[in-house]
């Protein structure tokens, strides 16, 4: 069970509470004995409060002109204190330049953006084995040495790339409607 807080309490101790969060707190109260016991606290709390408003020798009068002279004063001050220079985010330099450092950390974004998207293709040492697609098909190549399994006449090729080295290629044959599937492992 959530209970009210303090504040909620204490605002329905004095009657204060809006309909629907007294209502809400009614409900609470007619099942929480210790939250009853809390509001009945508050108004007996409420009921010894004027008997504090008679304290003798407190000059309210006084304390409220203090009060007032010290905002006044601070007020004062804090326009002594104001410099008449133009701040630097209100001259029209500093927004041009800020547009500037808007716009390159755009053009900045972009370009990373771009070279992240398409890298530049690794490029081989001379004896290490490479698989990949050309026109007519998968190939493997190792030096001036390569093996290529042809797929010419299809009409359409799926790829398959796997990380360890492997290249598959899917096509169906158009004259014969055989489905051929090759895989090519680099080792």
């Amino acid at each position: 069970m959530k209970h009210p807080s303090q504040e909620i309490l204490a605002l329905h101790a004095g009657g204060d509470l809006g309909w629907m969060a007294r209502w809400k707190t009614a409900r609470h109260l007619a099942n929480c004995a210790s939250c009853a016991a809390e509001v009945d606290a508050f108004a007996q709390f409420r009921d010894t409060l004027p008997e504090l408003n008679q304290i003798p020798e407190v000059s309210w009068n006084r304390i409220a002109a203090e009060m007032r002279a010290n905002i006044r004063l601070g007020l004062a001050a804090g326009e002594c204190v104001r410099s008449s220079n133009p701040l630097l985010h209100d001259s029209p330099l500093f927004s041009g330049a800020r547009a500037t450092l808007a716009l390159a950390s755009v053009l900045a974004l972009l370009v990373t953006g771009l070279m992240l998207e398409r890298p530049a293709p690794m490029r081989a040492r001379a004896n290490e084995p490479i698989v990949q697609a050309t026109v007519n098909g998968i190939q493997s190549r190792s030096g001036d040495q390569a093996f290529g399994l042809m797929h010419s006449g299809a009409l359409r090729v799926t790829y398959t790339v796997g990380a360890q080295g492997t290249l598959g290629a899917r096509y169906t044959d158009p004259e014969t409607g055989n489905v051929t599937m090759t895989k090519v492992y680099v080792e």
